[in-house]
């Protein structure tokens, strides 16, 4: 694989030629911390008496949990395994450019952990809104288990393709707050931010599937494409935890929580929107043959993820 990642990354990277963004609290009046119509529960008629207050600590909950997310995921996932990449512990021939194109990669996605829980510290002290502590280990149990499951002994492989679902999937927040007017100016700009960085990782991740793919036997490709529909799984499928705390920490009674979660996060409506947002992983799983592999295609097909 050769290095083709982001010409003039040391001019156009975030993490060396942008400003660190703040927030001025003059700039966002009238604004909102996150778009409503990206949290699901805020508009369910269980919430209806909640107060104004109330609604704005659930809508910065919600923020500092996609925002915390990203934090733990860049660390704890991303550059775990952009650090095989980088020192050539996967089994793809590197060039020296895409090794050091993976180091690259590497800092982006520490700056994108470093300017998360910037923003959230900042926004946090604005609205006077306590941050709930956030849970990482269950999403990395998740992930773990499906690598055991598919390709036990083949740690750094698993890994890799942990990297590979979530570098590669698009989901509505990236797409999407950026353009959004109502929003907060310094949210709109942290998540263009890291937009800007990941369109270039997507594309470096992509051809490295690809040729990743090509150097598989036929046996392991079999693990491998069993594998891809579960982590995009994994990946995309919300934590309902953080969101029954949140309710439960604005006055929300434990029985109304539980109905607003299993109104609002149905299993038809989980399983439509990781479909949406990892079309373009499974699309690149489907272009390399790994959907013609029948096990692997009833693996997609048992999650939602394909008729």
């Amino acid at each position: 694989m050769n290095g083709r990642f982001a010409p003039g990354w040391y001019q156009s990277a975030t993490v060396r030629g942008r400003p660190r963004r703040t927030l001025d609290e003059d700039r966002e009046a009238g604004l909102r911390v996150f778009p409503e119509h990206l949290v699901p529960h805020l508009r369910h008629e269980g919430l209806a008496d909640v107060g104004a207050d109330a609604r704005q600590a659930l809508l910065a909950q919600h923020f500092y949990q996609y925002m915390l997310f990203t934090t733990h995921l860049e660390t704890k996932v991303v550059n775990r395994g952009a650090a095989l990449v980088a020192h050539g512990e996967v089994d793809v021939d590197l060039s020296p450019e895409a090794r050091l194109d993976a180091f690259k990669i590497y800092c982006d996605e520490g700056y994108h952990a470093l300017f998360s829980l910037d923003v959230v510290q900042q926004v946090e002290k604005a609205l006077a809104v306590p941050v709930l502590p956030y849970d990482f280990a269950p999403r990395l149990a998740r992930l773990e288990r499906t690598a055991e499951r598919f390709l036990p002994g083949l740690d750094s492989l698993g890994r890799l393709l942990q990297v590979v679902a979530f570098e590669t999937v698009v989901t509505r927040y990236l797409a999407q707050i950026p353009r959004d007017e109502t929003v907060f100016r310094v949210v709109r700009e942290v998540v263009g931010d890291h937009v800007s960085d990941e369109v270039h990782h997507h594309a470096y991740f992509v051809r490295l599937f690809r040729e990743l793919w090509t150097s598989l036997s036929p046996a392991l490709r079999v693990k491998v494409a069993c594998s891809m529909p579960h982590f995009v799984d994994d990946c995309l499928r919300p934590d309902l935890a953080p969101v029954r705390a949140a309710l439960l920490s604005a006055g929300v009674a434990p029985a109304t929580a539980d109905a607003v979660i299993a109104d609002c996060y149905r299993e038809d409506v989980l399983t439509a929107g990781v479909r949406e947002s990892g079309r373009h992983t499974l699309k690149l799983c489907e272009s390399v043959g790994a959907f013609d592999i029948p096990e692997a295609r009833e693996q997609a097909h048992l999650l939602g993820l394909l008729p």
